[in-house]
């Protein structure tokens, strides 16, 4: 799950519409040919407010003896961002937070093995929240600043945060499963593409083209690399190809805590910081073929591109080594 960015001096201003306007202007009859290809462009279902209200989760849904993050009882994390300092983690604690990160890993790959026409979203969160449980562990997203689901569902024209429900995939859906494990007293953060049926040919290249801006971002990183090489080396990549990359949400420290410093920014910035041993974070760049400004849905969680081109996301979870880094969600 990505973070919403803190405001910056190196962050431009980003305007959003509002959504009367953008049903107003957005195109409801999909799928048709259009400048970004062929597919179904996801739109709300109301426009009344409805954002779900933090729940916590039954002891049928996440059994006794499974250790619970501090705000699944709230749904109110730990304020912790003022801190500036960026948590290093000993040797032991990675060993801890790798069973979290392989967790995440297994249980992202059974949900991508589920996307294919016919099947939902839902179908999908509740398969892998049953996973997760089996293995012990906290689905994270789980009541989350009360979101109400397990894991994230972001189809086509969804940036992030998509809440899972029983629309059913179509053949062409592009969709993006996020997926964090809570296991021991650290979370594994990871999330990837998967395409329902037969995808068109602006779809394939678009998640191919952000499978690699990631590749690329972890290869760039390393003991005494500042952060700011994240984004300079994934917007060089991609910009030049006609896509563009949100500078509304950010990877992310991880760890202890769900989000943590420090942030890590997905276009060219000028943040301080560089990397160091120990320190465990989250890529995760937001690429969308047209622009990558977002428009909040009423239920609070849900933000689509605001001219309904798709959007595609990578993630892993990685941490700084002495010589490099180590995927932990790989």
């Amino acid at each position: 799950m990505q973070t919403r960015r803190l405001r910056t001096s190196a962050q431009s201003n980003q305007p959003r519409i509002s959504l009367h306007e953008y049903q107003q202007n957005k195109r409801r009859q999909q799928p048709k040919e259009a400048r970004f290809g062929t597919f179904r462009r996801m739109v709300p279902d109301t426009l009344v407010g409805s954002k779900p209200q933090p729940h916590e989760p039954s002891l049928e849904s996440v059994p006794r003896g499974i250790d619970r993050p501090l705000y699944a009882r709230s749904g109110t994390p730990p304020g912790n961002w003022g801190q500036h300092q960026i948590p290093r983690l000993t040797a032991g604690e990675i060993s801890q937070m790798r069973i979290a990160c392989e967790i995440a890993r297994d249980a992202l790959a059974l949900g991508g093995r589920m996307v294919q026409p016919g099947a939902t979203t839902g179908e999908i969160d509740r398969a892998v929240h049953s996973y997760i449980v089996s293995r012990s562990a906290y689905p994270s997203c789980l009541n989350y600043m009360g979101f109400p689901k397990s894991i994230c569902t972001s189809v086509n024209n969804v940036i992030a945060h998509g809440i899972p429900d029983q629309r059913k995939l179509e053949d062409g859906d592009i969709v993006n499963l996020d997926v964090t494990v809570y296991k021991d007293g650290f979370h594994g953060d990871t999330s990837a593409m998967f395409a329902a049926g037969i995808v068109d040919k602006p779809g394939r290249d678009l998640i191919d083209t952000t499978r690699e801006a990631l590749e690329l971002a972890i290869q760039a990183c390393g003991p005494q690399v500042p952060f700011r090489m994240i984004g300079e080396t994934i917007e060089a990549f991609v910009v030049p190809l006609g896509y563009s990359v949100s500078q509304e949400l950010t990877g992310h420290g991880v760890g202890r805590e769900f989000h943590q410093n420090p942030l890590i920014y997905h276009h060219y910035n000028e943040e301080p910081g560089a990397m160091a041993p120990g320190m465990a974070f989250t890529i995760e760049p937001i690429v969308s073929q047209g622009t990558s400004k977002g428009v909040l849905w009423p239920d609070g969680w849900t933000i689509t591109t605001m001219d309904g081109g798709r959007s595609a996301q990578f993630e892993h979870t990685i941490v700084v080594t002495e010589s490099g880094v180590e995927i932990l969600t790989a």
